[in-house]
């Protein structure tokens, strides 16, 4: 009697992956085995495994795009449709920074830092602290419609050989993609086969690259590891406890997001039940939380969009790479809870008036956040700013900004999945009506 031989999940294996690399990096930590060991010959294969990702994206949020928009076919069910997604990726994003404030007023976080430790993360982290501060100082010298003026890329090629300039591959494509709505179909015909044809290419390389994920991870999770504890084991893990107060916030607040607020919406203004979600979508949660870059996880968060959450490609092309450039819940959140963390170790008092200034400050500055690892520390400097709190406290949350932005990157990729199905949904319903 032959007995087919049951395959292990693609996300069990990437949770197997991130367990062994975490518990691998712990011994090499613990028995203090040299890091090189880790940084020069496991941790390229991480980052092969990422650069993978991002080689893919851009070609990907392309093609998807123009085919996407080219499909709805009419211009107004565009306007319709990109309506519907950025005003709920902004209610999303305000909620998140709210419950990011609540939640941090409420643990009280910064009071419970020795002052022994912040002086010490103060010192040891000054020269990030510098180079953050620079890197917000030119974004806060921009004229007040320079993003405006950053949307529309010089050249298409330059923007598409950087992933920072997701945005404006975007914007060139939904222009592209209603170009081809304004042209004779026969014409435009040719040119939607042709990007049709590359996403179904895209999408096959997409589960050749995941093939090799649970390896990946485990390179990326134990390098990480390696990299935060050092040849010092001590000094990692008392870094990390006494910063257990402020991560622990961070933490509630994403996780009432991921568990609460997202299958609120979705259970409650769809069909779509909680288990089956999140059985769907985590392959993307595992994978955001592994390279902690939502630009880098679209291919597989769009797969998992169509194929196991059952939202209409039309749909899933235009709300998942436009979510992947201006949906940062997690980054939003983490915003609000390290500058309120902040202004308590430092004995700061911050009025309503200064909390609802984070709120506004934080959601522009997450929209305008890159996708990709570490954005979200440059965005945070300008948070502060506008509240006055100085930036060199930022040392005090660099040394679990990694790992936090880990998490927050899976929720962001979790938002975006969930506005995805409520447009698919709404869309729906407008068309049986």
């Amino acid at each position: 009697m032959n007995q087919t031989k049951k395959k292990i999940p693609t996300y069990l294996k990437i949770l197997i992956g991130i367990l062994a690399g975490l518990l691998f990096g712990l011994v090499v930590v613990i028995f203090q085995w040299p890091p090189e060991l880790v940084i020069d010959y496991i941790k390229p294969f991480g980052t092969l495994f990422v650069n993978a990702l991002k080689m893919i994206a851009v070609p990907l949020v392309l093609s998807s795009l123009i085919v996407g928009v080219s499909n709805l076919g009419d211009i107004s069910k565009l306007s319709r449709m990109g309506g519907k997604t950025i005003a709920i990726y902004i209610m999303t994003t305000v909620l998140a920074t709210s419950i990011g404030l609540v939640a941090v007023n409420a643990l009280k976080p910064g009071e419970k830092l020795p002052r022994e430790t912040r002086d010490n993360l103060m010192s040891l982290y000054s020269t990030t602290v510098q180079s953050k501060s620079q890197s917000a100082s030119q974004i806060k010298d921009r004229g007040p419609l320079e993003p405006m003026v950053k949307l529309v890329p010089s050249n298409i090629v330059a923007a598409a050989s950087d992933n920072k300039m997701m945005l404006q591959v975007v914007v060139f494509a939904i222009i592209a993609g209603i170009a081809l709505l304004d042209i004779p179909k026969k014409k435009g015909l040719t040119v939607v086969n042709f990007f049709d044809g590359m996403n179904e290419v895209i999408i096959r390389v997409v589960h050749y690259i995941m093939k090799v994920a649970p390896y990946c991870v485990f390179a990326l999770i134990a390098s990480l590891i390696v990299e935060i504890g050092g040849a010092d084991s001590a000094k990692a893990f008392d870094l990390l406890y006494a910063l257990l107060w402020y991560a622990g916030t961070v933490l509630v607040g994403l996780g009432l997001m991921m568990f609460v607020v997202y299958p609120g919406a979705f259970t409650f203004l769809t069909k779509t039940k909680y288990m089956e979600f999140f059985k769907g979508i985590r392959p993307a949660q595992l994978l955001a939380f592994s390279t902690s870059s939502s630009s880098a996880t679209l291919p597989v968060t769009m797969d998992c969009a169509e194929q196991k959450l059952n939202v209409q490609p039309e749909v899933a092309s235009f709300v998942l790479p436009l979510g992947a450039t201006i949906n940062m819940d997690g980054t939003s959140l983490y915003q609000s809870v390290a500058a309120v963390f902040i202004a308590q170790a430092l004995g700061l008092e911050l009025s309503i008036s200064s909390q609802l200034m984070i709120v506004l400050t934080a959601t522009l500055a997450s929209i305008g956040s890159a996708g990709v690892p570490g954005a979200g520390m440059v965005m945070l400097v300008i948070v502060l700013e506008s509240i006055g709190i100085p930036t060199a406290g930022i040392a005090l949350v660099v040394a679990p900004d990694r790992i936090l932005d880990m998490c927050r990157t899976a929720v962001n990729v979790t938002g975006d999945a969930t506005v995805a199905i409520l447009v698919g949904h709404s869309e729906s319903t407008s068309k049986s009506i």
